[in-house]
C-alpha cells in the first residue's frame, strides 16, 4: 500500500522506504519499454509472464521460509519487507508484476501505459510525501499523500501520448481516488485496474460522439 500510518510506516525506516520506492520508481522501464519498444499485447505478456511467475515464487519462498530465501535472496530484500508482507502477504513488486499482466491483457496499449505509470509515479509519491509530511489524515491515508498522488498522476497525464486530455485527466483522478479509498485489495493492482477501466469506457463513449 502506498500512504500508511506513523505506526505503520515505523516498520521500516524513511531510508529503507526510499530504498523501496527507488525499486517501484524502476519499474517505468516497463510500461516505458511496452509503448517505446513498439511491442505488442502478445510480446509484452511473453515478457512479463515469465518474470511474474517468478516473483510470485521468490514471495512464496519468502513466505514459507525456503533456503532459497534464508540463504540469499533474504539477505538482499528482507530489510524493505513491510510487517503486513511478514505477516504472509505478498510485497508490493509481486502485486506491480500481476498488475502489468492484468492491465496489458484487459486495455489497449495507451490505456495500459497510463494506467501502470499512474500507480508507480501516483503511490511512490502518496507514500514519500505522506508519510514525511502527511498532517491531515483520513483512515491510514492523509491528504497531503492524496494530493502527491494527484499531483503525480497529473504529470503522467500530460506526457503519456494517445490519449485524449478528458480521458488521461480524468484517468489521474480516478486513479488518486481509487488509491485513497480502502478497497481491500493492494493499490498497486486496484489503481490501474479500475483507472484504465474508467478511461476505456470514457474513450468508446467519447468516440461513439
Amino acid at each position: 500500500m502506498a500512504d500508511k500510518t506513523p505506526t505503520a510506516s515505523a516498520q521500516i525506516t524513511f531510508g529503507q522506504e526510499l530504498a523501496r520506492k527507488a525499486t517501484h520508481v524502476g519499474a517505468l522501464v516497463i510500461p516505458g519499454g511496452y509503448y517505446f519498444l513498439g511491442l505488442n499485447r502478445s510480446d509484452m505478456l511473453i515478457i512479463m509472464v515469465p518474470i511474474t511467475a517468478i516473483m510470485i515464487l521468490i514471495d512464496i519462498a519468502r513466505i514459507r521460509q525456503w533456503r532459497f530465501w534464508r540463504s540469499f535472496a533474504g539477505k538482499i530484500i528482507s530489510p524493505l519487507v513491510r510487517q503486513h508482507e511478514k505477516a504472509g502477504d505478498f510485497m508490493g513488486a509481486t502485486y506491480i508484476l500481476l498488475a502489468v499482466c492484468l492491465t496489458v491483457t484487459l486495455y489497449d496499449k495507451p490505456i495500459a501505459v497510463a494506467a501502470l505509470a499512474f500507480i508507480i509515479v501516483g503511490d511512490t509519491l502518496a507514500a514519500l510525501i505522506g508519510r514525511r509530511f502527511g498532517r491531515h489524515r483520513f483512515g491510514n491515508k492523509s491528504i497531503e499523500g492524496s494530493l502527491a498522488c494527484l499531483g503525480g498522476c497529473a504529470i503522467v497525464a500530460v506526457i503519456v501520448p494517445n490519449l485524449t486530455w478528458e480521458v488521461r485527466f480524468s484517468g489521474a483522478i480516478v486513479a488518486t481516488i481509487v488509491e485513497a479509498l480502502p478497497l481491500g485489495t493492494d493499490d498497486n493492482i486496484t489503481v490501474p485496474v479500475l483507472s484504465g477501466l474508467w478511461m476505456t469506457l470514457l474513450s468508446r463513449i467519447l468516440t461513439n460522439f
